[in-house]
């Protein structure tokens, strides 16, 4: 099969040549991307390496090390004679998330994944999320950094704020092993409402490490804050999503009288 720049979508400029992250390392995560977005499908014949090195514009050399990462991470599988074949496994599931009920899309969120919690610490709160949780800035807070997975996978990187005493009812244990939403109401403090803010950010160097991607790259910036019944605020987040792995779906429907609601 013929391939040629325009078929594989793939081209130099896709590479930062001054980045830190080494050549083979960046031609590894474009690969990867093509492959869990569909575009180079389970089964397929991948491009070859002499092929891959002059649409990189790099040295075949640097296209193997590529290549052999990418059958490390058994995305591939590499035959003498045959190419590199993208695996029947390769292409992972993307989580769905939803504006019509949203209180139970995150509970559902949270029991299709699995967390690693990075850093748990307790600090003056910043003026921005003392304003939301109603306290004081400067207020202590707890803070703690988690890594989401997806089949093992990196899925989102996520920072969340807590007043103390409705830290002290959650257990790190129960940061890994239970949805933060189940949590807070067995501690009796049951999310009632969530306001959410979402945008489109270059990922920082500690977020692109966590979360596998190359320094800048797009990730979906979601910043939530969870009140119970009597309003207050009982946890903040500020998250980071891989957008390849994470998808929001919202449905709105017209009111009777003009005007549009959000179903939810």
């Amino acid at each position: 099969m013929d391939h040629s720049a325009h078929d594989t979508g793939l081209n130099p400029d896709q590479l930062d040549h001054t980045a830190p992250t080494p050549l083979y390392h960046q031609i590894y995560l474009v690969l990867r991307e093509k492959i869990r977005n569909g575009e180079f499908p389970p089964n397929s014949v991948m491009p070859g390496e002499q092929e891959l090195a002059k649409l990189f514009n790099v040295s075949r050399i640097t296209v193997k090390r590529s290549l052999n990462e990418l059958a490390a991470h058994d995305l591939v599988t590499r035959h003498r004679g045959r190419g590199t074949v993208v695996t029947a496994s390769a292409t992972l599931p993307q989580v769905h998330g939803s504006f019509d009920n949203l209180i139970e899309s995150l509970k559902t969120l949270g029991l299709e994944t699995e967390v690693e919690v990075l850093d748990v610490a307790e600090l003056p709160a910043p003026p921005a999320v003392a304003g939301l949780l109603d306290i004081d800035a400067g207020t202590p807070v707890q803070r703690v950094a988690r890594l989401r997975k997806l089949s093992g996978e990196p899925f989102s990187h996520i920072v969340q704020y807590m007043p103390l005493d409705v830290a002290a009812r959650i257990s790190r244990a129960d940061m890994e092993t239970v949805p933060t939403l189940v949590s807070l109401e067995r501690a009796g403090f049951a999310p009632h409402e969530a306001e959410q803010w979402i945008t489109a950010v270059g990922a920082e160097p500690p977020v692109a490490t966590a979360l596998e991607m190359a320094p800048g790259a797009p990730v979906l910036r979601v910043e939530r804050v969870v009140r119970d019944k009597s309003g207050r605020g009982v946890q903040i987040i500020h998250a980071n999503y891989r957008p390849d792995r994470f998808k929001y779906h919202m449905r709105s429907g017209r009111k009777a009288i003009g005007g549009w609601k959000s179903e939810g």
